[in-house]
Order: structure tokens, then sequence, then C-alpha cells
């Protein structure tokens, strides 16, 4: 237990004891000898890990915005999000769930590692701190970071720019990766790797890379630097499906945020613009991606426009649209943090830019592969589907290709998929169809009103160094 609590009966003896009784007596008293007094880092480990995998597959940080944003999901009723109208709860809820709950418990895991010397907690604790602050900055741009979570220096911390938190989060990274020792004291509550810290190293690895690359138009030879680093030792990098970093949720009892919400709930769809896609391709993860229509179509599968009035959207027909696919609602269906496919696309992409010398047609090859295969395709599907030109890598647009790809291996990772479809460009999305900016996407989410109300003076330092605070101001990683 993270605290301890008094019961009534203490309170009303304390009132009476007060007059007669010294402090050492009341504090002796005031002790529960059946609860922890100090906070457990399994416990909190265990907790956090859940909660950021909560937000990113299913919370309001990709359910009502960002899978929509990307159009992944598309939505059949109370089309609101889906037409760029943010919900102020939507984005105060992820701004406060990442800082006051995980990033808080990560960083009392970070501590507790350090007092108790067992490095490898603090390793884990700042690896995950590293991945929200990350989410955060992705989603935001400039937030507070260097001074975050110091309550006891400043309840008004200073925003740090989006350059210096990412380059501050591959320095944090790097150092995690160094204080994990696999021969040390074990780690417990792990829910991602189950107390692996050869895997936890790999993981870390692996968010320097997609870092790297996130910086690689603005900041080429910091990225080029971080990338050779790393790939001088592939083995370091996840390196298979089976190291894919994800919460795999429990079957029974039903915690999956996205399952649980299909319980009660019937209004998302797949969205058209990647059905389109995946049959444009002739993409064996269709039947993946989506279930057919309950009834007959054509094709099957009918996906819907993104941003329709909420009356036109009603019209097109619960059992003719097509829904999730079963393997994202199951309950055990994982929360996915890095995948292996994301790493051969990000390896990729650097060799394209000249920052190692391995092939990126291979690697590209070998990403949309390793995606397929996590989605269960069989080797006859991804050979045929390989060979096809319209797959083939185009070293001259490899952004295109790339980007497209990778679009489709992030489905249902909205917050990651957000992030790459804006420094990439691609695919080429249109906005909602009933969009409320003018004709153009979204490209970050705006400020918590809260922070406008707390933390006044430097929330508007920070719209003034970074833009107007608007759904449709770029963010600095986002350079074309």
């Amino acid at each position: 237990m993270r605290t301890h609590n008094i019961t009534k009966g203490f309170v009303i003896a304390a009132v009476g004891l007060l007059l007669t009784a010294c402090q050492d007596q009341l504090e002796e008293t005031n002790t529960n000898p059946n609860e922890a007094i100090k906070a457990q880092p399994e416990y909190l480990l265990a907790n956090a890990i859940k909660s950021n995998a909560d937000l990113t597959l299913g919370s309001d940080a990709s359910m009502e915005t960002t899978t929509l944003f990307i159009q992944h999901w598309a939505k059949i009723q109370y089309t609101d999000p889906d037409k760029y109208t943010v919900s102020i709860s939507n984005v105060q809820n992820v701004w406060t769930n990442l800082y006051s709950q995980g990033l808080t418990d990560f960083a009392t895991i970070i501590k507790l590692g350090e007092e108790s010397g067992n490095t490898n907690y603090q390793a884990v604790g700042l690896i995950l701190k590293s991945w929200s602050f990350q989410l955060l900055t992705d989603l935001y741009g400039n937030i507070p970071y260097s001074q975050a979570l110091q309550l006891n220096e400043t309840l008004t911390p200073k925003y740090d720019a989006q350059k210096d938190v990412y380059i501050g989060l591959l320095n944090d990274l790097k150092k995690a990766t160094e204080l994990i020792n696999t021969n040390g004291s074990p780690i417990s509550g792990d829910l991602v790797y189950n107390g692996n810290l050869t895997k936890w190293k790999k993981f870390a690895n692996s968010l320097r890379l997609r870092i790297a690359l996130r910086i690689a138009d603005k900041e080429p030879e910091i990225s080029k630097a971080v990338v050779a680093e790393l790939a001088k030792d592939k083995s370091a990098l996840i390196a298979s499906n089976d190291e894919i970093a994800q919460l795999v949720y429990l079957a029974s009892p039903n915690q999956n945020p996205v399952s649980r919400d299909r319980e009660t709930r019937d209004d998302y769809r797949v969205s058209k613009s990647i059905i389109d896609k995946l049959q444009e391709l002739k993409d064996p993860r269709l039947a993946v991606f989506a279930n057919k229509t309950v009834d007959a179509t054509p094709t099957g599968y009918i996906g819907v426009t993104n941003g329709l009035p909420a009356d036109s959207a009603a019209k097109l027909g619960f059992t003719k649209t097509s829904k999730l696919g079963d393997y994202f609602t199951a309950a055990a269906s994982p929360a996915v943090f890095v995948s292996y496919s994301e790493v051969l696309f990000n390896l990729a992409e650097a060799a394209q830019r000249g920052f190692i010398t391995e092939n990126a047609a291979d690697l590209y090859k070998a990403a949309v592969t390793a995606s397929l295969q996590q989605f269960k395709v069989g080797n006859a599907d991804i050979a045929a589907y390989l060979a096809q030109p319209s797959v083939t890598y185009d070293a001259a647009n490899y952004k295109k290709s790339i980007g497209e790809q990778k679009w489709l291996a992030l489905f249902s990772q909205g917050l990651e998929a957000f992030a790459e479809w804006r420094r990439l460009d691609y695919p080429q999305l249109k906005p909602a169809y009933a969009g409320v900016l003018n004709g153009k996407l979204p490209v970050r989410l705006t400020y918590p009103t809260g922070e406008q109300a707390l933390n006044a003076a430097n929330y508007k330092a920070a719209v003034a160094a970074q833009g107007e605070d608007r759904l449709t101001t770029k963010l600095w990683f986002d350079a074309f």
C-alpha cells in the first residue's frame, strides 16, 4: 500500500490523548502494523504499466482522438470527435493521467531503486518515465519536463522546448541501459517482460531509435550518431516478435479497455481510409483488422468515412459496416508499446538516409514481413503480398513506402501512428468529411484548460514559443 490510513476509532481516541500523550506515543499509536509504511516498487510498477497501457490502447488519448485522427477507426454514432471537436475533458484526462499517475509512479520507482541499491528498478522506472514523456511531447509539443514532478520545488513548472525534451530522453534512455544489471537484483511487478532485464534493455534501445528518427529532419547529426551507435549491435534492439514491448491483458477478468468498451457501446467502426487501402493492396491483414459486415455486401468489408454528420453516419447501418476485428476486441488482445516491425521500419529509414550502411529495401521487406507475422499471416500469403509492385519498396519516395506500410503496421496504436504520419506525411489522408478545422487535419492536442488556469505564465510562454494553442499548430519535429 502506498499510504496508511487512520481509522475512525483511532481519530476519536486521539482527541482524548492530545492533552496527555507525548508526540512519540502518538506516532507509535498511528502505525498500522498490517500496512506497508513505504511504497513497494513491484506494486507501483504493475499499476503504472497497466495505466499507461490502458491510455495508449483505449483511453481518450487514442479512442476519441488519435485513432480517429489517423483514420484507423471512425465513428458511426456520436461523431463529434471524428469531426475534430475534441472534448475538454478528453484533453485534460490524457495530460492528467500521464503526469499524475504514470509519471509520478515511475519517478517513485526510480527513487526506491536508488535508495535500495537495486539499479534495475531504477532503470526500468527511467525507461517507462522516458516513454511517458515521449508520448506527452509527441501529443502536445513543449511540455513541463526538467521541472516536472518536483512538487517540493515548484507547483508551476516551466515548459521545455520539444527539442530539449527529445534530447533529454535520448540521454535518459542511454543511462537506463547502463544501469541495467542482468546479474543484479531481480524486479517484480513486471507485466511486460516478467523480469527479463535483457529485454528491458532492448526496449530502451528501441525507444532511443524511435526518438532518433523522430528528430531526424531537424537534428540529422544527432539522429545519425544515435542510430549508428545502436546499429553496431542489432541484437541490443527488439529483434523478433517474441520481444515486442507490450502488455498482454488477461482473458479473465476482462481489463482490456477496448474489449470492455465494446461490451456496452457500438459507436466505432473501421475507417473507410484503411479498408480501402487494404483492399487496394490485397492485404491479408484486412481480415484481422476488420470484421465482415453482418449484412452481405459485395466485398464483405465496408468502412465508414471519417467525420460524417451523425444522421449520415447512422444511415449507413450498423449491420452494413465493418466493426473492429476480433483480434483487437478480444479480452487478451495486447497493448503494444514498441513492435519489432517498427524497429525494422526505423532501421530501413536510417539506411535510406545514409545513417547506416545496410540495404534499406531489405530492411523494409523484413519490416513488412514482421508485421504480417505479428498478425499471424501465413508464409504463402506473405510471399504473394511482397511480390506485388504496389508493395515493393520505392527508394525514390521512401517516405511513401515506409509511411504507408508503417500506418498499416501500427493499426490501433493511435498515438504512435499519429506521430509517424505527421513526420513522414504518408499516407496522404483527406480531412474529415464534416471536419471543423477548415479543411485541415489535427497535428497535435491542445493544452488542457487546467494548465491555463494553474500554470498561466508558463503556459503563455510555451504558446508564444510554439505557436497558437490550436489543433492545427505544427510541432517542432513535424518539419514538412
